[in-house]
């Protein structure tokens, strides 16, 4: 089916997906927030019913959760939730390296490049809003190096739920949009020189490990959380 041939349902679906997804990344919808169909339909100028398929997924995603009786809200992330998808963030990130670096194909390492570079656009423009999804899309791109489909579509959904809490507002008093792409361009300088453990080096950023310590509710850690939260910097 071509572009022009898609059904006009589905592309509205994907508009509103992206547009809710962005809302969510950015911090302009909160984790634990509630999400009223009728007020986000009107400010996003959509019909309801794309916006309900496109909650959907976003569910599907763990960006949302529906609770019978409470409507949908953002997906608020526990301390031990936060543990969990960043630790597996990391190992799947690293396996992603190793596989994939040195580079063979050289459209990934492409597609790799497009992502810094709107990264690095972006940040000289000053674009807040932008800033979560120009992450999510780099550590995508570098995962994608290792053409493991599996593994990307594990990821992808990870990142997604951590991006949410690593949102602008939280990063805002550790560094500057420009600060942020250039320890990007630091990755990619080492992907290129083929030193996948110079990456798996750099991706153990203290920033965001330190970071993590004050994000996610409150909850009930287990043994190996415990001991993850007590070496984390800071």
């Amino acid at each position: 089916m071509t572009e022009s041939a898609v059904p006009p349902a589905i592309g509205a679906t994907t508009r509103a997906t992206d547009a809710v997804r962005r809302m969510i990344t950015s911090g302009a919808l909160a984790p634990g927030s509630h999400v009223i169909e009728s007020r986000l339909a009107a400010e996003l100028g959509l019909s309801r019913s794309p916006l309900r398929e496109a909650l959907r997924v976003l569910e599907q995603e763990g960006l949302l959760s529906s609770v019978p009786n409470h409507g949908v809200t953002v997906t608020e992330l526990s301390a031990q939730d936060i543990y969990e998808i960043y630790t597996l963030r990391r190992t799947l990130e690293e396996m992603a390296v190793r596989i994939g670096v040195p580079v063979t194909v050289p459209d990934r390492l492409d597609r790799l490049d497009r992502a810094f570079a709107q990264m690095l656009e972006n940040a000289h423009r000053g674009d807040d809003d932008a800033a979560a999804e120009d992450s999510h899309r780099f550590h995508l791109a570098l995962v994608g190096l290792a053409g493991h489909g599996r593994l990307e579509h594990a990821y992808r959904s990870l990142a997604l739920q951590l991006t949410m809490h690593l949102n602008r507002r939280a990063r805002a008093a550790n560094e500057t949009l420009v600060e942020r792409a250039e320890r990007h361009r630091v990755i990619v300088d080492l992907v290129r020189a083929g030193d996948a453990e110079g990456v798996v080096t750099e991706l153990a950023d203290g920033a965001s490990v330190t970071l993590v310590r004050r994000l996610g509710r409150p909850s009930v850690l287990s043994p190996e959380a415990e001991r993850w939260y007590a070496q984390v910097p800071g």
